[in-house]
């Protein structure tokens, strides 16, 4: 039975209808293709994309959720294949006990591995280890036309491969995927932590630092003007050994200690992320920080997913939701990263989640978002003059040779993207050898002409 539901983003904005299935297997999944309206269709996975590239307003969206098999871990060479609705967080529980992880875990394991190989997602540790696709070594790809091909970086179809990375969905339904894995002793992470005066000492801190790191990132204040723009703490850590936990911890090393406290029962009808409380918060963040501290034990979640501690936080902006905006310049535009953060903070759009990191180089995608330089990223909840400054934003990251981030876009216009992306002319001729009819579609691909 097909459900019309009303779809967001997790950032609440851009709301469309379609068509919601979930189909049972393969034969099932192709014949949504075959029967597809001129809407399309578009796969979704947890919703987890902060704009509308798993949306598809009038037409179908395909729910892989219950396709979230572990269909084999090679624990020698390591790898796992697994169908690609397998959440990040129900796949990690069982590498774990086993000694593995995930090389690249972006900020929530609440996305799919579908989702994270269509956006590319990245971590702390991409200046080390780049994006998800790079640990990559297989994807089969059900095709417009019915038929599953199998593709890997640098085989006969690596084009379809790379395509399909950061390729927002548009290429095919993901439906295995082959990832590559680390080795670990324990599940904790040694980790040093820095508080930085402002922008140019937060830069200068991460350049010579960061290479003694395999994770490494910065939330910096995004209120604070003058001498202190930018002030920052900087959190770094490297995997701990089994020798650098104490008793307690070495009885329980590889334990998956995330646990969730709660959950946001509904959208806040005024959202608490005000002006006032951003500020509080930004001050209060700061001021708690340790000036320096080195050697401190911590566990998953208080390393890379805090939020994922209380569940749907996404509802605390309130009905109108928030933009999660995300840009890189290269490392030689310095200055136009600093006139892009003052611009934030004398506009009066506060953000309270502020994520500044080190990219490392790009890899093979025509689409992928991360390239060498600087990435920041900032929650701004929804109103009057948010996307006069964001488009004013966009502007400065073009003309420095920047990008925005797809996966979390949902305003911004084609002719901007395709400035960002200079290889979009070819990730277009890939789709159209693939899906020539255009079968998958989605709001994204229709606002930005992809």
């Amino acid at each position: 039975m097909n459900d019309l539901s009303t779809l967001t983003g997790w950032g609440g904005t851009s709301p469309s209808s379609a068509h919601v299935v979930r189909p049972v297997d393969v034969d099932a999944l192709r014949g949504q293709l075959a029967t597809a309206g001129p809407r399309g269709v578009i796969v979704r996975g947890l919703g987890r994309s902060y704009g509308d590239p798993a949306q598809n307003a009038g037409g179908t969206v395909i729910d892989l959720t219950d396709w979230d098999a572990i269909l084999d871990v090679d624990s020698r060479a390591p790898a796992v294949r697994v169908q690609a609705g397998i959440s990040l967080d129900r796949l990690l529980r069982a590498l774990l006990p086993l000694g593995l992880w995930l090389p690249v875990v972006p900020g929530t394991r609440q996305v799919t591995v579908g989702g994270a190989i269509a956006a590319d997602v990245h971590g702390k540790n991409h200046h080390m280890d780049g994006s998800f696709g790079n640990h990559v070594s297989q994807l089969d790809i059900l095709l417009a036309s019915g038929d599953i091909v199998s593709a890997t970086p640098e085989g006969d179809n690596a084009e379809l491969f790379w395509a399909t990375v950061g390729g927002m969905g548009l290429t095919g339904v993901v439906l295995e995927a082959t990832i590559e894995l680390k080795e670990v002793e324990t599940s904790y992470f040694v980790v040093d932590t820095q508080r930085t005066r402002n922008l140019a000492e937060l830069l200068s801190a991460l350049s010579d630092g960061d290479d003694d790191y395999t994770y490494s990132v910065a939330w910096f204040d995004t209120a604070t003007t003058g001498d202190a723009l930018g002030r920052a703490v900087i959190t770094r850590g490297n995997t701990a050994l089994r020798e650098e936990l104490n008793t307690a911890q070495r009885g329980s090393a590889l334990r998956f200690a995330a646990s969730q406290h709660g959950r946001v029962p509904f959208a806040l009808p005024m959202g608490l992320v005000t002006r006032p409380t951003a500020r509080a918060f930004n001050a209060l963040w700061y001021a708690k920080a340790p000036r320096h501290r080195v050697g401190e034990v911590q566990d998953i979640t208080q390393f890379f997913h805090p939020l994922d501690v209380v569940g749907d936080w996404n509802r605390v902006y309130g009905p109108h939701g928030f933009c999660q905006y995300q840009f890189v310049v290269p490392f030689s535009e310095e200055a136009a990263f600093t006139t892009a953060v003052e611009t934030l903070a004398q506009s009066g759009h506060v953000s309270s989640l502020n994520v500044l990191k080190r990219f490392g180089p790009g890899n093979a995608s025509p689409m992928s978002f991360p390239m060498p330089g600087w990435t920041l990223a900032v929650d701004l909840p929804v109103r009057p003059g948010l996307d006069t400054l964001l488009s004013h934003l966009d502007q400065l990251v073009v003309a420095a040779g920047g990008r925005i981030y797809l996966a979390k876009d949902s305003r911004a216009a084609a002719a901007t993207i395709a400035r960002m992306y200079p290889r979009l002319q070819e990730f277009r001729a890939t789709r159209a050898h693939y899906d020539p009819d255009r079968i998958f579609r989605s709001d994204l691909s229709r606002r930005l002409d992809l």
